[in-house]
């Protein structure tokens, strides 16, 4: 199915307010608010300034930009044929074309904007992007959908510590952490669309497994990501890791018990210890001192 070509009503060099609105949705602004902000607090809490913390924003921004972009306009012919709703490129509310166009000027934007940072920091997250990319254009449907996450989540602290000048890197609980949160978000992400995706032929890690072993299986890199922020650190966990820790495998058993009476909790409870993680991980930091 082609993508519906844009209305007659306005001529080839209008942008009407209803295009740059499909545009701002496709680009999985959830997803991309998200990952940005807390690679901004990542910044901050490992020490960067003003200038370095606005570059670092800058590039995850663009990143992210360029791989929802290019997630939409990869899958707009498969929405369209699903009738998924909530997609613009398949609603036509914005063209394919646009969409791909505004993917490669993010994605090229983020080049320089990531090695402004300095060139282990622009070479780390240059690579977490064009895995984002591999995933969308292909891994998606393998069973390696799994490793771009990794990759990219993984990076994200990697990236942060490595901004900041005279520093050793980051600390390896950080990074270990943060491909466990991928995983996870993996996971959690295609969880409630396994049906549909197995219908549409994509067989990734998660469809392989199927819909309840993936709902059994996420609780455990969140559990795995909660001992690693709370006991990896030199010194004492503290009362928020020894509370994260104390917490994360009674609320994923309960999201499994659950799971019986309401479908979603096993992802509810992931969502829990998600938070609790992140929010540790920025307690914790993530380079070394």
């Amino acid at each position: 199915m082609g993508t519906p070509e844009p209305s007659r009503a306005h001529p080839a060099t209008a942008w009407p307010p209803s295009r740059t609105a499909g545009l701002a949705r496709s680009c999985h602004p959830g997803p991309v608010v998200a990952v940005t902000a807390i690679a901004g607090v990542l910044g901050v809490g490992v020490g960067l300034g003003g200038l370095r913390c606005a570059l670092l924003v800058a590039a995850v921004l663009s990143g992210q930009l360029s791989v929802g972009w290019c997630n939409d306009a990869f899958d707009a012919r498969r929405d369209a044929a699903a009738g998924r709703t909530g997609k613009p490129v398949a609603e036509g509310s914005v063209s394919r074309r646009t969409v791909w166009a505004a993917a490669f000027t993010a994605a090229l934007l983020c080049v320089p904007l990531s090695f402004a940072c300095g060139p282990l920091a622009g070479t780390v997250h240059v690579t977490a992007v064009a895995a984002a990319w591999a995933y969308n254009l292909r891994l998606k449907a393998t069973a390696l959908s799994w490793l771009p996450y990794v990759i990219g989540f993984g990076a994200l602290p990697a990236v942060a510590a490595l901004t900041l000048p005279g520093r050793p890197g980051p600390t390896w609980w950080a990074v270990t952490a943060g491909g466990l949160l991928g995983l996870a978000a993996h996971l959690g992400d295609v969880l409630p669309d396994i049906e549909d995706d197995l219908r549409d032929g994509v067989r990734g890690l998660p469809q392989r497994m199927g819909a309840a072993a993936t709902g059994l299986l996420l609780p455990v890199p969140l559990v795995a990501a909660s001992a690693v922020l709370a006991l990896g650190p030199a010194g004492p966990a503290g009362p928020w890791g020894a509370v994260t820790l104390a917490a994360a495998a009674p609320a994923a058993l309960a999201g499994l018990l659950l799971a019986r009476t309401w479908r979603k909790a096993p992802l509810a409870a992931a969502a829990v210890i998600a938070a609790a993680d992140v929010t540790l991980l920025l307690v914790r930091g993530t380079a070394p001192v």
